[in-house]
């Protein structure tokens, strides 16, 4: 997730907001377990506004693309159950605290909001 500096948190906010929204994390890490500490902090603000990991793995190649610029370390996909959920989590004191240890891992972060249009992943209960 990026830090409040680097969040479009006006043009985020200014979608519809009608249901979930996954947040597809793209990362080019630094420094793995400063990112291990900062997802260690953020799960529980995650979870506490109703949100999830739905998948996180490491990139292996590039598939399509330019084989460096287009590299990412680490991808992870988070569903929120709104858009407003993942502003207040970014906006709150203790996501400032966590975020620290996210600006020392990564070397790039990238995050696209992604509204669903299909899913073979059922909505959490």
């Amino acid at each position: 997730m990026a830090g409040p500096k680097e969040v479009n948190a006006e043009l985020i906010g200014s979608l519809p907001d009608t249901g979930p929204v996954v947040m597809v994390n793209l990362l080019r890490l630094r420094d793995r377990a400063a990112y291990k500490r900062y997802s260690e902090l953020t799960m529980p603000l995650i979870k506490a506004r109703g949100g999830t990991v739905l998948w996180a793995g490491n990139g292996e190649a590039v598939a399509f693309g330019d084989a460096q610029a287009d590299r990412w370390d680490y991808v992870v996909l988070v569903r929120y159950p709104s858009r407003a959920a993942f502003l207040d989590m970014i906006r709150s004191g203790e996501y400032a605290a966590a975020n620290v240890h996210r600006e020392q891992a990564v070397q790039r972060h990238v995050i696209l909001a992604a509204g669903e249009t299909y899913s073979k992943i059922p909505p959490p209960h």
